[in-house]
């Protein structure tokens, strides 16, 4: 299904129904089904260690989704991006474990290759053999009442995107064509008391109500006048042209309440972050330990001063922490103003220029990690003097510390590194933060740590 992020037809993705059921579980099933086929090609045994990676790789991989757009390297690419990260994180686990040398060498490389070849070949296929696997179920044939921006919205998703198998018949509402503007030709089908005669009529499958929340009188009404109709009756409250980060609707004692702004780590979420940060940060201490050791030595032999610098941030719901980095200056600037580095900056050691470049001044910060104060991946911490001024300046900006801060984040491995010297610069790296928010998974932290290991490597020069 395709929506744009803050779409009102996101929350009606209904992950209960059949078809998205099926296209959760699609990729986590082949790639076991072609273990399982690899083993028995090359006369293994299914034991134990053989169900337990099949349990891992269906928890990393699930959910999944079948890409419905007719881009024919979508599939490829879709399935590249889906694999490389679940295949990093079980190396990883590999290494920890020791488990290598458990499995038929032969067997592994058949199945790392063979699931991609599995993936690319179902999702291009599917979505031409079984189009109804993206169907929104019971709708197709949709009205909307509200000729609004939310309802526009509305009709514009179910209009561009075909996939869906749901026909956009028009808008119900009581202001005349004349006071309406981006209405389609023969899109209006008149005024609200109209709508109970249509629908007796057959004239579509699903209502969506997209009237403002204070037009409630005449929502109860038209509740009431619709108890005659079988179509499927959906509302979408007018804060759904809002900006969503985590939108669902939750129930409080049998309350339905919707989630407008929520942290993506609650429940079990939580407990996998936690776990994958605990995970990433002992194996990275454990394997950078010499590196960590020659980098204090050198901070300490070529300047003046203490080797960790420690600096105040806000961290998860905006509580102080204090933050660690290898010293890169020759100053400690904590205070109630804090100037940001910048190019040819004289308060660098030559050293330290060296370590901001390459990010190894962070290193520290994963002691912070095995703290509890920050993640791997998340958004950056600024100085608190920073976040003071920023907050007023742009919408959302305390809405990033829904999550614990990161060593390393979406923002900067999208090109929002270095200095942010102006507002429109801090704006670019608050939407990817915010973005991270609202699109997290274990396998897109997997990516940006991925990522940030090639920049590294490149060596970015965006810092400084």
């Amino acid at each position: 299904m395709v929506v744009t992020k803050n779409s009102p037809l996101k929350l009606f993705h209904r992950p209960a129904s059949v078809n998205a059921f099926v296209r959760a579980v699609w990729d986590p099933v082949a790639a076991v089904l072609v273990l399982a086929v690899c083993v028995s090609y090359y006369r293994e045994h299914f034991n134990g260690p053989v169900i337990m990676l099949s349990i891992i790789t269906f928890s990393l991989l699930y959910p999944g989704d079948i890409p419905s757009g007719t881009a024919r390297l979508r599939p490829v690419m879709s399935a590249i991006k889906d694999w490389f990260p679940v295949l990093a994180i079980l190396y990883l686990l590999g290494i920890a474990t020791g488990y290598f040398d458990i499995f038929d060498p032969d067997v592994i490389r058949a199945w790392v290759i063979g699931v991609p070849l599995v993936w690319i070949v179902t999702h291009y296929l599917l979505p031409r053999l079984a189009p109804g696997l993206f169907y929104l179920e019971g709708m197709s044939s949709v009205v909307i009442i509200g000729a609004n921006e939310t309802g526009r919205q509305l009709a514009n998703q179910l209009s561009g995107n075909p996939q869906l198998g749901a026909k956009f018949v028009g808008f119900f509402d009581d202001r005349g064509i004349d006071r309406l503007s981006d209405i389609g030709p023969g899109h209006m089908l008149g005024r609200l008391d109209e709508i109970p005669a249509f629908m007796r009529q057959g004239g579509a499958e699903a209502i969506f109500i997209a009237l403002p929340m204070a037009s409630q009188p005449r929502i109860l009404k038209l509740l009431d006048d619709l108890k005659d109709s079988t179509a499927s009756i959906y509302f979408v409250p007018d804060i759904f042209v809002a900006d969503l980060i985590q939108a669902r609707v939750d129930q409080i004692g049998g309350m339905p309440v919707v989630a407008v702004c929520e942290t993506p780590f609650h429940g079990v979420n939580e407990l996998i972050k936690r776990i994958s940060d605990v995970f990433f940060a002992a194996i990275i201490l454990i394997l950078i330990a010499p590196l960590l050791l020659i980098i204090a030595a050198a901070v300490k032999l070529t300047s003046p001063g203490p080797v960790l610098f420690r600096q105040r941030r806000y961290g998860l719901d905006g509580k102080e922490i204090v933050v660690y980095k290898f010293r890169s200056m020759t100053v400690c600037e904590d205070g109630a103003v804090v100037e940001q580095a910048r190019r040819q900056d004289a308060r660098l050691t030559r050293l330290g220029a060296f370590l901001r470049r390459t990010s190894l001044d962070e290193l520290p910060q994963f002691i912070n990690v095995l703290q509890g104060r920050m993640s791997v991946v998340g958004p950056r911490p600024h100085a608190i003097s920073h976040n003071e001024l920023y907050r007023g300046l742009i919408k959302g900006y305390m809405v990033r510390h829904k999550v614990k801060p990161g060593i390393t984040g979406l923002a900067q491995v999208s090109g929002c590194r270095g200095e942010t010297e102006t507002v429109e610069k801090m704006e670019a790296r608050i939407k990817y933060d915010l973005d991270y928010l609202r699109s997290w998974s274990l396998r897109l932290d997997t990516k940006i740590i991925l990522r940030t290991i090639w920049l590294v490597l490149r060596g970015d020069r965006q810092a400084y």
